[in-house]
């Protein structure tokens, strides 16, 4: 059984399936403007590239530990559906090197693999797995009755390449492919000397023409060159899907980003350790030391985790010239903090101690891994919690792989613990402040938005009994005080005395600088190094600081808690969160009630053509013609209708109708195109994929039927009992703020929960209600509201979906506010009344305690929204 998708990871699949869905009937620059998610409010533009003006070419943008390679997996049955129309496509799966190619080769050929696993359940097991160097064993019947998945780098497919070579170069073992193709076909490459010239080639290049493959492309950042392009239209794709962290978007041939997820959502989903908690040291035997230590209590802390956690460090040395390299830190390891010499491993290009050893074993004894480089392909273990580098951090781009190898949460779940859901970083650099930009740039190169990586970084201040960071951006203004003499600093801990610096500035005049957050520890240790005379004075400043320092944080920050009482039903004497599945329930739900007709599909003769009113457009459909796709074994026509419908059951099961149920359907459905002559089996056989989108379309039509009858009765029938609940309320997680983007603009917000703003403008109109509501005296602090997420957001239930509000706020009466913003154009919008209608249930329900308000730019009474909130909370 495959692995169950997380929230970001089945969003990110379904906008892939619904753009290129919508492909077929728009074009892929219209579906892609439609589907994808601009970050300034534009409409995304699509990059063409010569010669793929017709192949949709996307890419997902995932940060590391996203689950690239799970998810390329699941593509290949998307695109497979919507856009190739092929029971079993033909997959080439590239990669950036052969390391990762042979790892993700063992991977796709391992049946109990969670990568396999998803292909096999898509298609039945029906799958084989082949090296591009192998490629010459694939048979005819498996590109017939299987997936194949061919798994190669870009450098293979290079004519100047020995395996390129191979790849383009006549076989007489792939004849038996060419056998049905006329010598005349167009687009394949022909023998050039002897005495078959003209003919056609019999290559694995041609047979990739032939079938025009699905193209997945792993690390996809590094491959939009024009080399690639052209590599690429050797093989003719008809769909190329690309996998990244760090996409390029800089150029008119940068990716399509269609989807991406932010290192906040992955954090929400329990897949990342972070924040990182960032230690930096004047030497590098400090900073070894330091990662030492954090191991040492990580690993006590460990011992009560259920699933064995073994934290592990990685140690970056520096190149063999230099003092910190492989040999001496081992030796250091070994002499001066204890460390048998079997709990360290060396990886690097020549020693690979890390070969055959299984680091997820209980009985390892791997504590301590040195490396300089080697770990940056493909290398994964999330028992990696510490990672130390003992080398310039601007001299090395390694660190930015190295970093990400302790970022992966062991079984992508929390930790009880809290220590042991975050990574740690101990660094040897002369500036505090360049390691932190410095890091914070490596993030953002591994796919953070900038807001996330100043957010994620804490800088370790404390002691290691406790070893929680304190935040370290945005930056905190030092602290500096005058005094006549030097404090006595002997009592503090190295971390401590790291955040102060002291420097004589005229003759019995010393200036003390307090970098940093400074707890009431800190304040308490270094008054007592004062001189008595001015101990007051220095504690008075310091109290000052440390309150000026906690105002800066945002409620979040703080503690505070932020809960909203949902709307709930009595349902036989209990009370239960009113939610879309129980309005279902209420009445049931059977699609054998609904009429099984589909008028909305009809085939033009004459266009060969199939013709879909959706949503009151017309959409025409052209069947694929034998000029598009030279090979049609993929497209039967011998079916039986018992066949027909069992196929169709399969595409289009669902979870909340009984196998049964569906199959009958189905079967009336068919039986009501064929009997009344409109449409023979074979014509439904050959666009069948089209026909399951039409269903699909159908059965949820009658679901919200039912759904809508359900939710009147319940919520606002007669007898309906409502009432908002706190026993179901919803709490803001302080930690947890999975938004897609973050806001970029100049104003700075002091009332938001959270330290960003998460998917908002930096102009326009919801940003005009965000600062009014941020200035606002009745408002102890507000959210921006995340769309879509049932999980992490606050949601009132609509006829047709879950409403999310834009904004909701806490005022200081303790009263609760429910914002929503319309523009004047859609205030009197269907979506808009459903939503009005919902969240004033919400508020008379709630005994006082909750507001709701539609607000709008002017409202009849000429009032702005500044004036709307006022009169709301007055």
């Amino acid at each position: 059984m495959a692995l169950i998708l997380k929230s970001f990871q089945q969003k990110s699949l379904d906008t892939l399936k619904a753009c290129l869905e919508d492909a077929r009937f728009i074009g892929i620059a219209g579906a892609y403007a439609k589907h994808a998610k601009s970050l300034d409010g534009r409409i995304p533009q699509y990059h063409s590239v010569e010669g793929f003006e017709e192949v949709p070419y996307l890419c997902l943008r995932l940060p590391t530990g996203g689950g690239k390679t799970l998810l390329s997996s699941h593509a290949i049955r998307i695109a497979g559906n919507a856009w190739l129309e092929q029971d079993f496509p033909l997959v080439l799966w590239l990669v950036p090197t052969n390391t990762i190619r042979m790892q993700t080769l063992e991977a796709l050929s391992n049946p109990s693999h969670p990568y396999r696993q998803a292909i096999d359940d898509a298609y039945n097991g029906r799958v084989r797995v082949f090296d591009i160097g192998d490629v010459a064993n694939i048979r005819p019947k498996d590109i017939q009755d299987s997936v194949c998945v061919v798994v190669g780098t870009l450098a293979t497919l290079r004519v100047n390449d020995t395996d390129g070579r191979k790849i383009y170069s006549h076989n007489e073992n792939f004849e038996p492919h060419f056998s049905r193709v006329p010598n005349t076909a167009q687009g394949l490459e022909r023998i050039e000397d002897g005495a078959d010239a003209g003919k056609i080639k019999y290559s694995f290049a041609n047979l990739l023409c032939l079938h025009r493959p699905l193209v997945i492309m792993d690390e996809a950042h590094n491959a939009r060159t024009k080399l690639t392009f052209e590599v690429l239209k050797r093989v003719s794709p008809a769909c190329i899907v690309e996998f990244t962290a760090t996409p390029d978007t800089t150029r008119q041939t940068g990716s399509n980003v269609l989807y991406r997820a932010s290192a906040s959502e992955l954090k929400a989903e329990e897949m990342v350790k972070l924040p990182i908690v960032l230690t930096e040291h004047k030497t590098w035997q400090e900073a070894v030391n330091g990662a030492i230590l954090t191991r040492k209590k990580l690993a006590e802390l460990a011992t009560n985790d259920l699933d064995r956690i073994r934290p592990l460090v990685l140690i970056q040395a520096e190149n063999k010239d230099k003092p910190a390299n492989i040999g001496v830190l081992k030796q250091h390891l070994i002499d001066n903090e204890k460390i048998p010499a079997e709990s360290i491993a060396i990886a690097t290009g020549t020693q690979r101690e890390l070969d055959g050893i299984n680091l997820f074993a209980p009985d390892c004894k791997i504590e301590v891994i040195l490396t300089v480089e080697a770990l940056k392909e493909g290398w994964d273990c999330s028992f990696a919690y510490v990672f130390c580098s003992v080398a310039n951090i601007h001299s090395s781009k390694d660190v930015e792989q190295l970093l990400g190898r302790v970022l992966r949460m062991p079984f992508a779940k929390k930790r009880k613990q809290a220590e042991l859901n975050r990574a740690y970083a101990h660094l040897a650099s002369p500036s505090f402040a360049d390691v932190a930009n410095s890091l914070m740039d490596n993030l953002v190169s591994m796919g953070f938005e900038q807001e996330e990586a100043s957010q994620y970084i804490e800088q370790q201040q404390k002691d290691w009994v406790g070893m929680d960071g304190l935040p370290l951006f945005p930056t905190a203004q030092p602290l500096k005080l005058l005094m006549e003499q030097a404090p006595d600093l002997s009592h503090l801990n190295e971390q401590e005395r790291q955040t102060i610096s002291v420097q004589e500035v005229a003759p019995n005049r010393v200036e003390v600088v307090v970098s940093g957050q400074v707890s009431e520890t800190l304040q308490n240790k270094i008054v007592q190094g004062v001189a008595e005379p001015y101990r007051l004075e220095a504690k008075q400043q310091l109290v000052a600081h440390r309150e000026y320092q906690e105002q800066a944080k945002s409620p979040s920050q703080r503690g505070d808690t932020f809960t909203v009482p949902r709307l709930c039903l009595w349902l036989q004497d209990e009370l239960e969160l009113a939610e879309k599945e129980l309005f279902l329930d209420v009445n049931g739900w059977n699609p054998l009630d609904f009429p099984a007709e589909l008028p909305e599909f009809r085939f033009d003769e004459t266009a060969h053509s199939f013709l879909i009113d959706l949503d009151g457009d017309q959409l025409r459909y052209e069947i694929v013609r034998d000029s598009q796709q030279m090979d049609l074994t993929h497209i039967s026509t011998q079916w039986m209708e018992s066949d027909f419908v069992r196929w169709l059951d399969r595409e289009v099961r669902q979870p909340d109708i009984r196998q049964e149920v569906l199959m009958e359907f189905l079967r009336r459905i068919v039986a009501s195109l064929t009997e009344s002559k409109r449409f023979d089996l074979a014509t439904l056989a050959r666009a069948k994929f089209i026909l399951v989108k039409v269903l699909l379309e159908k059965i949820r039509t009658y679901r919200q039927q039912a759904y809508q009858r359900g939710y009147q009765e319940t919520l606002f029938g007669a007898s309906a009992r409502v009432e908002t609940s706190f026993q179901y309320g919803f709490s803001y997680d302080p930690a947890v703020y999975p938004a897609h983007w973050f806001y970029k603009g100049a104003y700075r917000f002091t009332k938001h929960f959270y330290p960003a703003v998460g998917e908002m403008d930096s102009k326009g109109e919801e940003f005009e209600c965000a600062m009014a509501i941020d200035r606002l005296p009745q408002v102890k602090f507000w959210v921006r509201n995340l769309a879509g997420n049932t999980r992490f957001s606050f949601w009132l239930p609509t006829a047709s979906d879950n409403f999310y509000p834009d904004f909701l706020a806490l005022l200081e009466d303790g009263r609760l506010a429910v914002i929503e913003y319309k523009g004047k154009h859609l205030m009197t919008a269907d979506d808009a009344k459903e939503k009005r209608q919902i969240g004033e249930l919400w508020q008379s329900k709630s005994n006082g305690k909750g507001l709701f308000l539609m607000a709008e730019k002017t409202d009849s009474h000429g009032r702005g929204v500044y004036q709307q909130l006022e009169s709301k909370v007055s």
